[in-house]
């Protein structure tokens, strides 16, 4: 079994342009957003090799030049999965992760465990990886990401509102019963399902929250969860920015 990690990284970022390759962000940790990324996820034990997929020479260029494998696709595609896609047609491997080019705080041990997950599951056609939330200011976010799962372990859907809506509860993240899931950005895919997955339309649901997974559940496929105790979190906005440099000042 051969898995290869693709980072997708594009340089026009809508809310927060230019993103992965910050300066600001590399006079204070000592390195670009994309390097953080890139770094951590090759600490994994189940992977092959580590690929950042671009549009965009200036990424490239830096990449290579911090010693990372990088390789240009199409200015033209217009989401994550399918500019991996595009890499892992000209890939010899049977898994493909996507890993997020904006979670710096992506741990390795999240990467070893969407790949076991996804080969460990006879139905499944990708996986993910999901964590508890327990604050209630994270399940407003619309930026945070919840996904609701099934009795056994496959998302029933992602979503950028609270889900599940408890009625009768005003204390939301403490409710007996329910563990609100933050999900995390990282997928693992079946490489031959990943290339016919980008072909696929994507639904109305995909285009209202804006979340390229729910192109799979409208389509029936499956997707398994894990769940982890490591919290990464991605980086949309300014505050975002702001609140990971300071986490990394006291780190």
């Amino acid at each position: 079994m051969k898995a290869v990690v693709i980072i997708p990284a594009r340089y026009a970022s809508t809310r927060l342009p230019f993103k992965v390759i910050l300066p600001e962000v590399k006079s204070v940790t000592g390195r670009y957003i994309i390097e953080h990324v890139y770094q951590n996820v090759k600490q994994a034990r189940r992977i092959h090799k580590v690929i950042v997929a671009t549009d965009s020479q200036l990424i490239y260029d830096i990449v290579k030049g911090f010693g990372g494998e990088a390789e240009m696709t199409s200015a033209l595609h217009t989401s994550g999965t399918d500019r991996i896609a595009e890499v892992a047609g000209r890939l010899d491997a049977d898994i493909i992760v996507n890993v997020q080019g904006d979670e710096p705080e992506m741990h390795a041990s999240v990467v070893d465990q969407v790949i076991d997950t996804l080969v460990g599951d006879d139905v499944a056609v990708m996986a993910t990886v999901a964590n508890a939330i327990t604050d209630a200011a994270e399940l407003r976010n619309p930026n945070v990401v919840k996904v609701v799962l099934d009795n056994r372990g496959y998302a029933l859907y992602f979503s950028r509102s609270q889900i599940p809506y408890v009625r009768d509860s005003s204390d939301l993240v403490n409710e007996p019963g329910i563990t609100f899931l933050r999900h995390l950005g990282i997928y693992a895919y079946q490489r031959d399902f990943l290339l016919q997955y980008s072909k696929l339309p994507a639904s109305s649901l995909e285009h209202a929250e804006k979340l390229e997974q729910l192109r799979a559940l409208a389509n029936g496929y499956k997707i398994k969860v894990a769940i982890t105790q490591y919290t990464s979190r991605g980086i949309d906005t300014r505050d975002d920015l702001m609140t990971f440099l300071e986490r990394y000042r006291h780190d």
